[in-house]
Order: structure tokens, then sequence, then C-alpha cells
């Protein structure tokens, strides 16, 4: 993060601008509509400025600028194109620690102006940290299309009710619970249909009936899918940015707890072969526990809680102790990392059925069907089957496959990491071993696995 998102208060400061042209205009305007003072310094002013002077009561000096003008001053911009004035007014803001931004110069700049999204008293900011402003304004509007105009009376709805709402609702947890369903539900589509009296009307009927809610939490068992954060269902994001709590696996990516709820707490219990940072049962009552509490808790897994995720016995213990819970299916890792790699699970040359298989075989034993996994026609693909690689293949033979059967492995598939390595039954032990592979992968065993070099459509991993 090159530059730190801050909102600054400038009513009634004294703000600089040098440069009196069509650009310092356009930042006159942002910065008065902030209710900022405005000084402007600048050899030549140009008519738009000029006609500003009255309407934002602007102090206009006609002048070349010199490093003594910035005393006194809260902000400085200097927008002209003189590079010689630019670098004298950075320098001199710089030396006395007062904020400077040179237009369409970042290195000189010790902020930046983001493209605003203005639903006063709601705004958002977006920035390319200088990089491309084409760019952030692009990003801007797809934020304004979404985000309705009389979102600020929504904003002003909740000011005004907040203190009553804080006597009510004693509890912050199920006070901020109650804002959540105001803010989403009815009153909010009144109040973008233009209908605020009965919004007001329908708030305080809300606040007068309602009672201490029971401290009783809930649980969310969500899918993360195979890495990819915009994998993601929209159910899934919704519940992991209202979640107090978030207790996630070692298969969630970095980017994916990026998007839960700021100020909700992490916990980590993930799970490898032989060193498991909690037990199952341990999990499982840390839930309950959690949810006891009166937290809203998320229970992010990788891939789909459903599918070697061990979500059925985490329910069970909720189920158990009348634990309220949702569970939220995700992108399992078969059809994810599949389909990133160019690899069908099924096809009607090749592969008529498919079988999801966990390879993480206890104590080495081969306790599995082998004989019905290796009859013809068929994807099998192997969950976890990384350390169990040799002896997968050798059974597989052992059993009927071919030496020459195809079998794939691919490494954080769906990422921009993705590793996809193909070979045989007899060749991909030795391969892996050459590549370094290393968990989290996926094993891929069918004739489906000779497509991936025609079919492989994302091509920012590596596949050898």
């Amino acid at each position: 993060m090159d530059y730190f998102p801050l909102f600054l208060k400038l009513k009634q400061q004294n703000c600089l601008v040098i440069g009196a042209g069509e650009v310092a205009a356009r930042k006159i305007e942002l910065l008065t509509k902030a209710g900022a003072i405005i000084t402007v310094i600048a050899n030549k002013i140009s008519p738009t400025v000029a006609n500003m002077q009255n309407t934002h009561q602007l102090t206009i000096t006609e002048k070349t600028f010199d490093k003594t003008d910035i005393k006194g001053f809260r902000l400085v911009v200097s927008a002209t194109n003189n590079s010689s004035t630019n670098q004298l007014v950075a320098e001199s803001a710089t030396k006395l620690n007062i904020l400077v931004n040179v237009v369409d110069n970042p290195a000189l700049c010790s902020f930046i102006f983001p493209a605003i999204i203005d639903r006063s008293p709601v705004i958002a900011a977006v920035s390319s940290g200088g990089s491309s402003p084409v760019l952030a304004r692009l990003l801007r509007a797809k934020i304004e299309s979404i985000i309705p105009p009389a979102f600020g009376q929504l904003a002003h709805l909740a000011e005004k009710y907040r203190s009553r709402v804080k006597e009510q609702i004693k509890v912050p947890s199920q006070r901020r619970i109650f804002w959540e369903n105001v803010l989403q539900g009815r009153i909010a589509e009144l109040i973008f249909s233009g209908n605020t009296q009965e919004a007001e009307f329908q708030l305080n009927k809300i606040i007068s009936t309602t009672e201490i809610a029971d401290n009783q939490g809930e649980v969310y068992l969500v899918g993360a899918g195979p890495g990819a954060a915009d994998l993601l269902t929209f159910r899934a994001l919704r519940l992991m940015q209202q979640a107090d709590v978030v207790v996630y696996d070692r298969l969630v990516s970095a980017e994916i707890l990026e998007l839960t709820r700021r100020d909700a707490e992490k916990i980590y219990v993930g799970k490898q072969r032989q060193s498991h940072s909690l037990p199952q049962e341990s999990i499982n009552e840390l839930l309950a526990n959690l949810a006891k509490k009166g937290k809203r808790v998320v229970r992010l897994k990788g891939g789909d809680p459903f599918i070697f995720g061990r979500g059925g016995e985490e329910i069970e213990t909720l189920l158990q102790q009348g634990i309220n819970f949702q569970v939220v299916p995700g992108i399992t890792a078969a059809s994810g990392c599949a389909t990133y790699a160019g690899i069908p699970l099924t096809h009607r040359e090749h592969a008529q059925s498919c079988t999801f298989v966990t390879g993480h075989l206890k104590d080495g034993s081969s306790n599995l069907n082998w004989q019905q996994l290796s009859a013809p026609n068929q994807t099998i693909v192997f969950y976890m089957g990384l350390s169990s690689l040799e002896n997968i293949c050798h059974s597989l033979i052992e059993h009927g496959c071919s030496k020459n059967h195809p079998i794939a492995i691919i490494q954080q598939g769906t990422t921009i990491k993705q590793r996809v390595i193909t070979g045989t039954l007899e060749t991909l032990p030795e391969s892996v071993l050459n590549e370094g592979i290393k968990a989290p992968t996926l094993i891929i065993v069918g004739t489906v696995v000779t497509l991936h070099d025609k079919l492989n459509w994302f091509k920012t991993g590596q596949s050898t």
C-alpha cells in the first residue's frame, strides 16, 4: 500500500492553490465542496478561476510563487505547467510538514486526489496510487452505478436515530445487527424510492417494539472455493462481511481473508499432515462456544464444506447444542482446479463418470477400492494426495491401469501461482519430486488429462 487512505476535515481550513488554469479550477471546486478557505496564487488568472472568486469567496493574488507564500496553510496544491515552480512548491511544503499535491507528478506529492463517490455524508474514494487516474475514474463509475443517489439520506436517517437506538439496545453486537437489518431492508428501500416519511415512521415503529434479543449467535459454514477470491458466491461475501469472528483453515487465501470484516476476530485452525492447529473436535466446540457468546461466526473452509471439508461433523455438534447455522456451498477444488487447468472432468470421448477420493491415506495404508478406481472411462480426482502420490500410482498400476495412463497434479489451482504437471502413472512421482511441488495440490487421473495442452486457457500459471 503506497498511500494510506484518510479523510481530511478541511472546513474553515486555509488551503493554497498555485496556478489558475482549468486543472486548478477543478481542484478548487473539490476543495470548496469540503468547506476549505482557498487562496490562489498565479501569474495569470483564467476566466474560469476569476468567475469562481465571488461564488467561492476566493482570495486571488496575481504574482509569481515564492516559498514564503506557503506559511500558514493546511494544504497546498500546485497545478502549474512550470516544473521549477512545482518543485519549489513541493520542497517548501515538505520542509514545513504541509500536505502537498503536485498535479500529475506523484513523486512530488505527500497526498493524491482520489476519484470520489459523493453520497454525503457517505463518501467513497478510489485511487490507483497515481499510476492510472483514468483507471480510478472507471472504477468510480462502476461504484457510482451500484450506489443509489439517496444513500446519503439513509446515512442522515441513521444519524438522527443513533442515540435512541443506543439507549434501546445496550449490547454493541446486537445494535450492529439491528442497523445491518435496517440499512439493508425495507426501510432502506423506502428511502431509495423517495418515501422518506414512511421510512422514518417504520423505523420509529421498529425501535419502539424492539426487545432485547436472545444473546445466541449463529454460525455460517462458508465454502471459500479453491483459491481465487472472485470465485466466492454473493452469499458467502455477504456473510463474511457481517461476521464477528472468522475461523479459517490453511486453504483460505490471504485475498479471501481480506474480504472479511476488518474488525472481525480471526482464529486460525488450519490442519496439515501430522500437524493440527486444533483437533477437529476442538474446532466443533469452538464454533458452538463462540455462538453461545452471541457471536456471528464464519467458518471459512477451502473448497466446499461438504466435500472433504468435515462440515457435516461441525454442524452435527451445532445441532446437538441448539446453535443456529447456515451452510454456503463453495466451488470444490475438483471443479475449480480442473477447469483452470483445462482438464474437463467428464468428456464424451474420455470419461462418463467422475469419482472424488481422499488421497490422505491413514498411516500410508491402501484402504481404497483400487479395483473400482482402476476401471476405464472415468476420471478419478484425489484430494490431499501429494504425500501419497507414489502409493496412488503404484496401486492403480497394480490393479490394472497401464503405466502410461495419464495423470496430472495441480498446485494452488485457480490462483496466479497455479502450476500444472502432467505425465503418466509411471513418470509423475519423479517429476513432482524434481519440480518441488508443495501442497495444496489436486491429482487428476484419466485420459481427460491429455486435453490439458489443447484446452489450457488459464495462462498465468506454469505447466509442464
